[in-house]
């Protein structure tokens, strides 16, 4: 039993030192791949028709992704050059005892994601069973889903970094056969000239929203991976590249699954494998489709109990990875009233996380001229990011502000163009005109003579 503990991740909130950076620029980019061809992913692409074209479903997935994309990047690079986990980087804009919140709220919402993430994997593996054996429980099969990501999760960063590039392989090859199969099989001229929906339910600027909605959710647990690239540089362009590459696949892949299914009178359901079965990938695709959940699911669980360390720094690695996960599999036996809620879940990360990243980018590359001190944001030893008796007022100000500016204009009064983007600039804006006029930049910059933790980008 001794042996076994050994063996488990002793992953810490200590910034990660070099000798411990084991991802290049490839790994990067098969990590952030991975992590988003998936099944919800195909799911968001599926909603798009046909309330919008095809074509500009397209176009909305390859502009959101990529302008959803930079700030992800840019939030990786914080965790690269610091080693830091996501939630720690936050202590230094919402001081030491302020980031607290951040941290337990956003342990809440990974375990919300992963309550979805585990019901879509249970259902595939269900699937996959079901066709070989005729057997059918998807309760059981959702219950061992997340022990498989439990016992993934508690080996830590080297447990998640070691499935993501065979998940990205093996989703790439689906993904090709998916469209190879769609494209020559039906006739694509019909999907772009496919009659709309006379009552659309969004447009292609909400559905351009949405996408960077998408990325913006990913922000809180950037760093959680990124603190083990080895260059900032590559780190960047890896989580960049994978993010874009992987929604323009998997959002791709729901728009024209969805499309060419309504142009041919089939089932319309949120579950993708049911239509992919259609098309004739039913076992492939249900076996594919759980280890890409999977795998997702064991980024999700690795940020939240990473959260939970920044709250309960005494704790170790897998105990509350464990206690974690048994909450995560209770969750997910709510199955149905998960996925009614999917895009609300999806709308609600955006309104409570975009100001939170939109006041760290601000703090971190502009009023810190992109340098934290590491230690000092795990020890506390120095004070440099104490401000009033460890909370930071103005951030909490510009976070509810930022907050209220988001939850107006994406439930009271929607606007036609979206919230995402103008909440996070908002946001932005309010933080470092606050921090400026109340006089706290000179008072919090870290000095030159302070060491710091960094990689050249």
């Amino acid at each position: 039993m001794a042996k076994v503990l050994e063996g488990f991740g002793r992953d810490s909130i200590l910034p990660t030192k070099s000798n411990e950076r084991t991802m290049g620029l490839f790994s990067t980019f098969a990590l952030w791949l991975a992590a988003n061809v998936v099944i919800t992913s195909v799911m968001t692409g599926m909603m798009f028709l046909p309330d919008i074209s095809f074509k500009d479903a397209v176009i909305a997935i390859l502009l959101g992704s990529a302008i959803g994309a930079i700030p992800l990047a840019m939030t990786g690079l914080i965790g690269t050059r610091t080693g830091l986990p996501t939630m720690v980087i936050t202590r230094a804009s919402f001081g030491q005892k302020g980031a607290v919140l951040p941290a337990i709220v956003n342990t809440i919402i990974l375990v919300g994601w992963s309550w979805i993430q585990a019901y879509m994997a249970g259902l595939s593996l269900n699937y996959a069973v079901n066709y070989a054996f005729g057997y059918s429980n998807i309760n059981l099969f959702v219950i061992l889903t997340e022990i498989l990501v439990v016992a993934i999760t508690i080996y830590g960063h080297k447990g998640v970094e070691s499935i993501e590039k065979y998940v990205s392989i093996a989703m790439l090859i689906l993904s090709a056969l998916v469209f190879y199969k769609l494209f020559t099989s039906y006739d694509a001229g019909a999907l772009v000239t496919m009659t709309l929906s006379e009552n659309p339910a969004l447009t292609a600027v909400i559905a351009f929203d949405l996408v960077v909605a998408t990325a913006f959710s990913w922000m809180s647990s950037v760093c959680d991976f990124n603190r083990y690239c080895k260059d900032g540089k590559k780190g960047m362009i890896g989580t960049f590249a994978g993010y874009v590459v992987a929604s323009l696949i998997a959002m791709g892949m729901g728009a024209a699954v969805s499309g060419f299914s309504i142009i041919n009178g089939m089932e319309q359901t949120y579950d993708p494998t049911v239509l992919l079965t259609q098309y004739g990938f039913g076992l492939v695709a249900s076996i594919v489709v759980f280890f890409s959940v999977l795998s997702t699911n064991v980024m999700a669980l690795y940020s939240a109990t990473m959260s939970f360390m920044n709250v309960f720094t005494k704790f170790g690695f897998w105990k509350p990875g464990l206690l974690l996960g048994i909450v995560c599999t209770l969750g997910a036996l709510m199955k149905e009233a998960l996925m009614t809620n999917f895009f609300d879940f999806v709308l609600l990360i955006a309104t409570l996380f975009i100001p939170v990243f939109a006041i760290v980018i601000v703090d971190f590359f502009i009023l810190k001229k992109g340098r934290y001190d590491a230690e000092e944001l795990v020890s506390n030893t120095k004070k440099l990011y104490h401000y009033q008796s460890g909370i930071n007022y103005v951030a909490y100000v510009s976070y509810i502000a930022g907050a209220i500016f988001a939850f107006y204009f994406t439930y009271i009064k929607p606007l036609n163009i979206g919230s995402t983007i103008l909440t996070f600039v908002f946001s932005g804006i309010v933080y470092g005109a606050f921090m400026y006029a109340t006089k706290q930049v000179t008072k919090s910059t870290v000095t030159d003579e302070v060491t710091t933790t960094r990689l050249d980008v």
